[in-house]
C-alpha cells in the first residue's frame, strides 16, 4: 500500500507555480488651484487633466480649487485650459506659438503639496469699418501685425487675417499681450475688365485704397496698438471712395523678347517658369497691391490709386539657370534660378500702359567661407573636406524691414555654390539681417563682413537691381565650452510642479551667430552644456519662466532687474558656471 501510493504521487502532474500578480501601483490625490495670472484671483471651470492613459481630469470650482483622486505616484504631464485664457508660453517667440507653451512636469508623491497655475487671460482687437460712400463694409480684409522677437531682434510679422461682417464689425480675439499694427486690404467695388486702353487713358474704376490704422497709406505712419494681457482696444477705421486705375507693363526677356508665359520662356528655363510681382511704394517696401501675369495678352496688370509706385518681377523654374548652361557655381539642376527686374512708375490721375520691364540674371550673393584651423586636436569628420559647406553652417537672410504683407517668413538660405563658397538666392531687396547657425559644433563664427560692413552691427542693404559686395565668413576651430549648472538645492525633482529655467547666453561683443534660449530643469540634468562659441566675454541671464529677451538690444539688457553673470570664455577650454537663480 506504501509502495502504490509513492507510484501514485510520482505520476500526478506537477502543480505549476502561480505568477505573483504586479502591485497596483500606489495612487494619491493630486490638489491645488488655478488663478488668473494677470489679477490673482481664483479661477473657476478650469480644466486640470493629466495626459496619458489615466485620462484624469476635472474642473476648478469656484474657489478656482480642484482635486485629481486616485492619480498614479510618478512623474505626470498635466495641462490647464479655459477658454479666452493661455497657459504659460513658449521662451521662443513665433506666430505660430501663441497659444500655450509647454505642459507641466509633475511629481507625483504620497505627500503632495498643493499646485498652483496661473492662466493669462488673452486680449483682442475689433472695430469698425466705415466707408465714405455709406455703403455696407461687408467683407473688408484685414491684416494684423504683431512685434515679435527673433534672433534676440524686434521684428514684425503676421498674426492673423479676418473680414468684417455685415455691419463692418471685425474682431481678433485670443491674442496675447504685445505690440500690434493692422491694415486693410484695397477693395475695390467691382472687378475691372482686363481690357487694353490707350496710355494716359482716364479709365478708372472705384475703389478703397490699403490704410494702416488709424489713417496711413505706408506702415510708418501706422498706430502701435499695445495690449497688456486681457485689455481690449478698439480700431475704427473709415477708408475712402478713390479711383483705382489700369497699370500693364510688359516683362522682357534677356533675349530682348517678351515673355508669353509659355514656350517662349523654354529658352530660358528647362521647366514650367513661376512669375511672381509685387506693388512697391516709392521706398521700395512692399505694398498689398496685387500685380498679375495675364498669359493672353503677355501682360502683367495692376489696379492701383494715385501715388508712386515700383512693380518688382520675379521669374524662376526649377533647372538649367537661366541662361540654359551648366556650370558648377549652379549645382546642377534642383535649385531654383531667377530673373528678375523692376520699373518705377506714377499715378496721377489716369492709365499707365506700354511700360516694360527688363528682366536680367539676379545676382547672387556670394558668402566666402574660410576656417581657420588653430586647434592642435584634429578636426571632427564633417569638416569641409569634399566642399560640404552645409554641413557645417547654415547662413540665413531675414528681411530687416518694417512689415511684412504676406504670411511667408522671408527667410532665405544660403546654398553651396562652389569649394569654400555660398550663395544667396532670391533674398530680394531692401535691408537684411544675415545670422548663422553652426552644424559642426567644433566650429564657430570668427567675424562675418561685406566690403567692410561688420553684418553683425548692421544690416545688408541691397538696392532693386544690384548685388551686395562679396561677403566673408570667417569660422573658428578654437571654440569654447560653457557648462551650465542648477545650485545643489534646486537640482533634485522635488514632488509638485517642477520649475524650470530660460537661460540667455549673451555676447558682449558683435557677431551674427544666433544662441537660441535654453531650458534647465532638474529631470533633464542639473547641467546644461553649451558648446561652439566663440572665445570672449558673454553674460548669463537666467529667468524662472518663459522669457522672450530682445537680447541684441542694449537698452533692453540694461532695463532688466538684475545685470546677469558675467563671464570669459577661452579659447579651447571648458569653463563652469553655477546659475544665479532669481529669489534663490
Amino acid at each position: 500500500m506504501c509502495a502504490a501510493f509513492l507510484l501514485a504521487a510520482t505520476l500526478a502532474p506537477a502543480q505549476e507555480p502561480q505568477p505573483e500578480e504586479a502591485p497596483a501601483p500606489a495612487r494619491t490625490a493630486v490638489h491645488g488651484v488655478v488663478r488668473n495670472a494677470a489679477t490673482g484671483a481664483p479661477l473657476p471651470r478650469a480644466l486640470v487633466r493629466i495626459e496619458g492613459d489615466s485620462g484624469i481630469g476635472v474642473l476648478t470650482d469656484g474657489e478656482g480649487r480642484f482635486e485629481l483622486p486616485g492619480v498614479p505616484i510618478g512623474p505626470r504631464i498635466i495641462r490647464v485650459r479655459k477658454p479666452g485664457f493661455n497657459d504659460r508660453p513658449y521662451a521662443t517667440e513665433d506666430v505660430g506659438y501663441q497659444g500655450d507653451g509647454p505642459a507641466h512636469s509633475v511629481l507625483v508623491a504620497a505627500e503632495m503639496p498643493d499646485l498652483a497655475f496661473a492662466l493669462t487671460p488673452t486680449s483682442a482687437i475689433h472695430g469698425r469699418i466705415e466707408l465714405s460712400s455709406g455703403d455696407p463694409a461687408q467683407g473688408i480684409e484685414l491684416t494684423l501685425l504683431k512685434q515679435v522677437v527673433s534672433n534676440g531682434r524686434a521684428i514684425w510679422a503676421q498674426n492673423g487675417i479676418t473680414k468684417t461682417n455685415g455691419d463692418g464689425a471685425y474682431r481678433f480675439a485670443g491674442l496675447p499681450a504685445g505690440v500690434y499694427a493692422l491694415f486693410t486690404k484695397p477693395t475695390l467695388e467691382s472687378e475691372t475688365a482686363a481690357t487694353a486702353v490707350a496710355a494716359g487713358a482716364k479709365v478708372a474704376c472705384a475703389g478703397y485704397p490699403s490704410l494702416f490704422y488709424p489713417e496711413a497709406r505706408e506702415f510708418s505712419g501706422a498706430a502701435r496698438i499695445r495690449l497688456a494681457a486681457g485689455q481690449q482696444a478698439e480700431a475704427n477705421l473709415l477708408l475712402p471712395l478713390e479711383p483705382f486705375y489700369i497699370v500693364t507693363a510688359t516683362p522682357i526677356l534677356p533675349s530682348g523678347k517678351p515673355f508669353e508665359g509659355k514656350g517662349l520662356e523654354q529658352n530660358f528655363f528647362s521647366s514650367e517658369p513661376v512669375l511672381a510681382a509685387s506693388v512697391l511704394d516709392a521706398a521700395g517696401h512692399p505694398l498689398p497691391y496685387k500685380a498679375q501675369f495675364d498669359q493672353s495678352k503677355g501682360t502683367l496688370q495692376a489696379t492701383l490709386p494715385d501715388g508712386a509706385y515700383s512693380l518688382f518681377v520675379e521669374l524662376s523654374s526649377r533647372g538649367s539657370n537661366a541662361l540654359g548652361q551648366r556650370n558648377s557655381a549652379e549645382r546642377a539642376s534642383q535649385q531654383p534660378t531667377l530673373l528678375s527686374g523692376y520699373t518705377e512708375l506714377s499715378v496721377d490721375g489716369h492709365t499707365v500702359s506700354s511700360l516694360r520691364i527688363p528682366l536680367i540674371v539676379t545676382p547672387g550673393w556670394p558668402i566666402h567661407v574660410r576656417v581657420v584651423r588653430t586647434n592642435t586636436q584634429p578636426a571632427q569628420s564633417n569638416s569641409n573636406a569634399g566642399h560640404e559647406l552645409q554641413k557645417l553652417v547654415t547662413v540665413t537672410a531675414a528681411n530687416a524691414g518694417e512689415a511684412p504683407m504676406d504670411s511667408g517668413s522671408g527667410d532665405t538660405t544660403a546654398d553651396e555654390s562652389e569649394p569654400e563658397q555660398l550663395e544667396m538666392k532670391g533674398a530680394g531687396q531692401g535691408p537684411h539681417w544675415i545670422s548663422v547657425q553652426l552644424n559642426d559644433r567644433s566650429l564657430c563664427v570668427d567675424s562675418f563682413s561685406a566690403g567692410g560692413v561688420n553684418l553683425a552691427r548692421e544690416p545688408l542693404n541691397v538696392a532693386l537691381g544690384a548685388s551686395p559686395p562679396p561677403m566673408e565668413l570667417t569660422l573658428r576651430d578654437d571654440c569654447a565650452r560653457l557648462a551650465l549648472t542648477l545650485p545643489p538645492m534646486l537640482a533634485a525633482f522635488l514632488p509638485g510642479d517642477e520649475p524650470f529655467y530660460t537661460v540667455y547666453v549673451v555676447p558682449d561683443f558683435d557677431t551674427t551667430a544666433d544662441i537660441p534660449p535654453m531650458t534647465v530643469h532638474p529631470s533633464s540634468g542639473a547641467t546644461l552644456t553649451v558648446d561652439g562659441l566663440t572665445p570672449g566675454s558673454y553674460h548669463i541671464y537666467t529667468f524662472d519662466r518663459p522669457v522672450r529677451l530682445e537680447y541684441r538690444n542694449p537698452a533692453v539688457l540694461a532695463a532688466l532687474p538684475t545685470p546677469g553673470q558675467q563671464v570669459t570664455l577661452s579659447p579651447a577650454s571648458t569653463t563652469n558656471l553655477m546659475l544665479d537663480i532669481p529669489g534663490q
